[in-house]
């Protein structure tokens, strides 16, 4: 097995821990970063760091991608497309090594429910051009496969956290908020759980859609409130959504409402979730930081 990843990231690099702690440390992975200083940060990580900034082709991806047999793709599209189809769709056309594709995609596809639970079954119907985008490259990515007769799964993802990135930070910084917008929820899932199923998922080439999200979806302001009491802090005061300071895509997120079943990928690999909640996630990261 040989790994590569475009946009080796807060959630690629767990994946990466992940594929190492259980497949192997020797397994070679592969990927990819814009920033130049990060590189050497990935390459003490046994990561091997190439540059993509998603504007031109990588100038070392071609030999690398001609030997990778998984490759897992978590960079977001944007106004000009994808940036990996726009610019390796070739390589990997020419590559015979490849065995495996996985996308990171978004929950944000579906849309709004006005709170009901969802599973894959749900038509997409996403309120902004951020998901819109997402559902294009889901389809392209899905001829892709379906041309090179290549495996493929898309993992839609819930809101990610994990230490470094949850409401300790934002607690510790003083950007933690608590907007209420009655009836709100939302789902998360913990980086660590999405680094251990894209392991599992790797190890078994699972094909399809799966949504990756907890089993509790929650409003935010409750973790906020739940942070802030494992801290012994105050949190900060209420702010109802109608009059909160926020920016177009802060605000842009509240437009999706729903609950969103993680069932079919824990059938799918026999599994529960390490962090099946908000609370055992952050009890987890509190510990860390402890």
């Amino acid at each position: 097995m040989n790994f590569f990843f475009f946009g080796m990231g807060y959630s690629s690099q767990a994946a990466a821990r992940a594929i190492h702690t259980r497949l192997g440390a020797d397994i070679p992975v592969f990927g990819t970063t814009r920033n130049a200083g990060k590189a050497a940060h990935l390459d003490a990580k046994n990561i091997h760091a190439h540059m993509f900034d998603g504007t031109k082709p990588g100038p070392t991806l071609g030999a690398a991608l001609s030997s990778a047999t998984h490759v897992i793709h978590s960079i977001a599209p944007d106004e000009n497309g994808d940036a990996v189809f726009n610019h390796h769709r070739a390589d990997l056309e020419r590559s015979s090594a490849l065995q495996w594709l996985c996308y990171y995609s978004t929950v944000g596809v579906y849309g709004n429910f006005d709170g009901a639970w969802i599973d894959e079954t749900a038509a997409c119907h996403p309120v902004n051009k951020r998901s819109q985008w997402r559902v294009t490259a889901e389809n392209a990515w899905r001829d892709f496969a379906a041309e090179k007769g290549v495996p493929l799964l898309i993992l839609r993802l819930a809101g990610i956290y994990g230490t470094g990135r949850s409401s300790f930070d934002k607690l510790q910084s003083g950007t933690a908020r608590r907007i209420i917008k009655p009836g709100q929820v939302f789902n998360r899932i913990h980086v660590e759980d999405i680094g251990r199923i894209t392991a599992l998922a790797a190890e078994q080439k699972l094909v399809g859609t799966f949504n990756l999200a907890d089993d509790e979806p929650a409003p935010p302001q409750d973790l906020v409130a739940h942070a802030a009491e494992m801290a012994g802090l105050n949190p900060p005061p209420e702010v109802p959504f109608d009059t909160a300071d926020m920016t177009p895509m802060a605000r842009s997120f509240y437009n999706d409402n729903k609950r969103v079943s993680n069932a079919a990928i824990k059938k799918a690999l026999g599994i529960e979730l390490l962090y099946p909640t908000y609370r055992q996630g952050l009890a987890a990261i509190h510990g860390a930081m402890k």
